[in-house]
C-alpha cells in the first residue's frame, strides 16, 4: 500500500491562490487524470475499509467530489451509494441539515428513505479542512438514524482543526495524505 499512496501523492496538483489569495489548493482531480493512481487510490480505499469498517452497509458521498469516490466503493462491496448535496439538488422528499459557515449558514439534504434506522454509514470525501462539511454530514446521517461507522477522505488539511472537531463530536476520521502547509 506503500506504493500506491506515494503514487497518489506524487500526483496531487497543487494551485497557489485559489479559491482566493493565499490558498494552496491540493487538487485531486489533477491525481486522476492518470489510470494508475485511479487504480491505486481504488485499491487503497477498498483495503482501507475492508480492513477498519467490513460491516458497512452504505456509503455515503457528499457533494460533489465524494460522490466519484462512493459509487466506486459501493459497486466493489456491493453496497448502497446516497448522496448527500446542497439545498434544492434532490428530487423527492428530502430531510434537511442547516449548518453555519464562516459567513452564514448552508443547507444538506438526503433522500428521505435512503438510509434505514440502524444502518451502518461509511461517509467519504475528497479532502477534510475546518471540518464542517463532514460535521454537518454526520449530523444529517444520524438524523435520519444511520450509525457513522467513520469519515474518510484522501487528503487532510491537518493544520485546520478539522479532524479534532470530528473527534470531538465522537466521530471516527481517517485520512490517508496529510498536508500541514495550507498557505
Amino acid at each position: 500500500m506503500t506504493a500506491d499512496l506515494e503514487l497518489i501523492k506524487k500526483h496531487i496538483g497543487e494551485y497557489p491562490d485559489f479559491p482566493k489569495k493565499g490558498i494552496l489548493f491540493k487538487d485531486i482531480f489533477t491525481a486522476l487524470r492518470s489510470g494508475p493512481v485511479c487504480q491505486a487510490l481504488k485499491r487503497l480505499i477498498i483495503a482501507h475499509i475492508r480492513s477498519t469498517c467490513p460491516d458497512v452497509e452504505v456509503v455515503v458521498g457528499l457533494e460533489a467530489r465524494g460522490f466519484l469516490f462512493s459509487l466506486m466503493i459501493a459497486a466493489e462491496l456491493g453496497i448502497a451509494c446516497v448522496p448527500i448535496r446542497k439545498k434544492g439538488k434532490l428530487p423527492g422528499e428530502c430531510v434537511k441539515y442547516e449548518y453555519k459557515l464562516e459567513y452564514g449558514t448552508d443547507v444538506f439534504e438526503i433522500q428521505q428513505g435512503s438510509i434505514l434506522p440502524g444502518q451502518k454509514v461509511l461517509i467519504i470525501d475528497d479532502l477534510l479542512a475546518t471540518g464542517g462539511t463532514m460535521d454537518a454530514a454526520n449530523k444529517l446521517v444520524q438524523q435520519i438514524g444511520g450509525v457513522v461507522e467513520q469519515n474518510l477522505v484522501i487528503i487532510e488539511l491537518t493544520t485546520l482543526g478539522g479532524r479534532k472537531k470530528l473527534q470531538a463530536s465522537g466521530f471516527n476520521v481517517h485520512s490517508f495524505i496529510h498536508y500541514d502547509d495550507v498557505e
